[in-house]
């Protein structure tokens, strides 16, 4: 074929390819029934892949940059990732990976930064910007550094190099990552947010498990995880707090690509990464590091600062969808009211009583989510100028359409749910109404021993940390330091965790008084550890010692847990006290030993 028709057919794949790219793009997030468009487009791209291989000599003759190959291969890894965020298939995850590292290792845009070329100067932005996303999901935290540094670098290279045109925009996406970075990198993770069988199972519990699988039970296929704050950490659309939910949500496969090393830095600025997926853009490889073993994850709708109707048209099309014999997890983050302008700031110095110390972290609280001044009267809401029913998913200075009731969930309930609310005014939640619902229900203020402004504004919310990372959420309240654990004191740490969760999930499993909206979702693994997280949350914070009401810092659930597991039995109690004394702690704590 001469050269000349081989670059006239490259450029009618590109221009089919992208034309199905764009309409795949533009798709709603949401729904089951778009699988036959991303077959579309992908034939399309794997056809235009192919062939500027089979002719690679010959096109770049006729005029083909490296950088062209380079962003056939990133549409291709920003596809698979679409997919995987429709879907939650792991195996989507780690091919968009596969192609954005083997991009990095490759080299396709360095050529970009001896030249001129604006337009190819941003989609090398938009590689690294999309790059970086995808490691932070699959939680590749050395990539995301290095990606971080390059990004960064980048950014102000093309300050430089091209000073017509305002890179305002990118400067913002450096300053989020490295927000991000700062607050989740600084905690070590003794293991992994996501769910770990080896880990996570807990086999005493087992036979009980098998007795109840004879029962009408729910499958667990379908996630809602929606935040609205006006200031809270971020990373393109995915906050702190629905990543550490999106990562407890999965599995954590046990494949050859989830043994890390670091990666390292030459003085050529070459990266290289030990492990097998190097340099490669094999079309099989995430196949093959895929864990067949493990079931699919549940799929997540992850919704970054919706608006009330969107919120409802997408929990109506995933209801729709949904079948009789599952239940769906709705999780939602959000204020109880719109910000204010003249939000009080946190105080210089912090007193020595414990009242004061809980007045700065209320206001930081209030900074960092923009929460509305909260009287209460032994822990109930008041009315007049203070809270109605809702959350507030809007702007400032936006009207009351922007308000989530309680009631605009009744129709929903028709559907088995799994509703877990963080909220300042999550207790609006709590009233019966439709069919019944399984609730977990934040504190409306956090607890900190030590506060400080760093803890609310960089952390996230504490509540969601207990549900995610229990332990780290335990120390980081306590003002531990978590930075450079003692791993011996940590795994024992880890291990008298374990050993309570077994112990509760067994008192649960052969209960005879668990109510039945409990018992149909107990024997999901992701739903059950979140039920035995929050009885370790419930109860670290109700025996945490105050000098104020206890109310308004305690979680609810509803309907109630058996008493075997309340936050003031001595099982139960125990634990949290074996905690305490092993970190040194017992004195921040009050223990009911009669």
């Amino acid at each position: 074929m001469a050269e000349e028709d081989v670059f006239i057919k490259f450029r009618a794949l590109v221009d089919d390819a992208d034309r199905k790219f764009a309409r795949v793009r533009d798709l709603p997030a949401f729904g089951r029934a778009q699988s036959h468009y991303f077959q579309n487009v992908f034939k399309a791209y794997m056809k235009l892949w192919n062939y500027q291989q089979s002719y690679r000599s010959k096109l770049v003759e006729s005029g083909l940059n490296r950088w062209e190959i380079g962003e056939i291969a990133s549409r291709i890894g920003q596809l698979y990732f679409s997919q995987y965020m429709r879907t939650s298939e792991a195996r989507f995850l780690l091919e968009a990976y596969v192609f954005y590292e083997a991009i990095l290792k490759r080299r396709y845009f360095e050529e970009v930064a001896h030249g001129k070329n604006l337009n190819a100067r941003f989609k090398e932005l938009r590689f690294y910007a999309r790059f970086l996303l995808v490691s932070l999901v699959v939680d590749r935290r050395d990539m995301v550094i290095h990606l971080a540094d390059k990004l960064r670098v980048l950014v102000d290279d093309s300050k430089s190099n091209f000073r017509e045109t305002n890179f305002k925009e990118w400067r913002l996406v450096v300053q989020e990552i490295t927000r991000f970075i700062k607050s989740d990198t600084k905690l070590t993770y003794v293991r992994p947010l996501r769910y770990c069988a080896m880990l996570d199972s807990l086999p005493a519990s087992q036979t009980d498990l098998v007795r109840f699988h004879a029962k009408k039970l729910f499958k667990f296929r379908d996630a809602i995880l929606a935040s609205y704050h006006s200031n809270e950490v971020k990373y393109a659309e995915v906050t702190l707090d629905t990543y550490r939910m999106m990562q407890c949500l999965e599995w954590e496969p046990s494949g050859s690509f989830y043994q890390k090393r670091p990666v390292e830095n030459k003085d050529n600025g070459f990266v290289v990464d030990h492990t097998a997926t190097s340099g490669l853009i094999d079309m099989n490889l995430a196949a093959a590091m895929a864990d067949p073993k493990l079931p699919p994850n549940p799929r997540k709708a992850i919704l970054y600062r919706p608006t009330v109707s969107h919120l409802l048209a997408v929990l109506a099309m995933i209801c729709d969808e949904l079948s009789p014999e599952c239940v769906m997890l709705i999780y939602l983050s959000a204020s109880g009211g719109p910000a204010r302008d003249n939000v009080a700031q946190p105080e210089n110095s912090v007193g020595s009583s414990r009242t004061s110390k809980s007045k700065l972290i209320a206001r930081a609280s209030q900074e960092q989510k923009s929460y509305k001044s909260e009287p209460h009267s032994n822990g109930k809401l008041l009315s007049g100028d203070d809270y109605d029913e809702h959350l507030w998913l809007g702007p400032r200075g936006s009207s009351g359409s922007n308000n989530l009731y309680p009631g605009d969930l009744i129709p929903f309930t028709r559907k088995p749910l799994f509703l877990i609310i963080d909220s300042d005014n999550s207790r609006a939640f709590k009233a019966e109404r439709g069919e019944p619902v399984a609730m977990l229900l934040s504190p409306l203020n956090p607890s900190f021993e030590n506060p400080s402004v760093d803890d609310v504004a960089l952390n996230g919310s504490q509540f969601t940390f207990f549900l995610t990372a229990p332990l780290q959420a335990f120390c980081l309240m306590l003002g531990l330091s978590n930075s450079n654990p003692d791993p011996e004191a940590y795994d024992e740490a880890e291990s008298i965790l374990s050993a309570s969760f077994s112990e509760w999930e067994r008192i649960l499993l052969t209960s005879k008084v668990l109510n039945i909206v409990w018992a149909q979702v107990l024997p999901d693994p992701f739903l059950r550890r979140l039920i035995l997280r929050f009885i370790f949350c419930r109860s670290v914070l109700t025996s945490l010692s105050r000098t104020e009401d206890d109310d308004p810092y305690l979680p609810q659930c509803h309907p109630n847990l058996p008493e075997s597991v309340s936050p003031v039995s001595k099982r139960v109690q125990s634990i949290v006290q074996k905690l305490a004394d092993h970190f040194g702690v017992a004195k921040s704590f009050h223990f009911n030993n009669t």
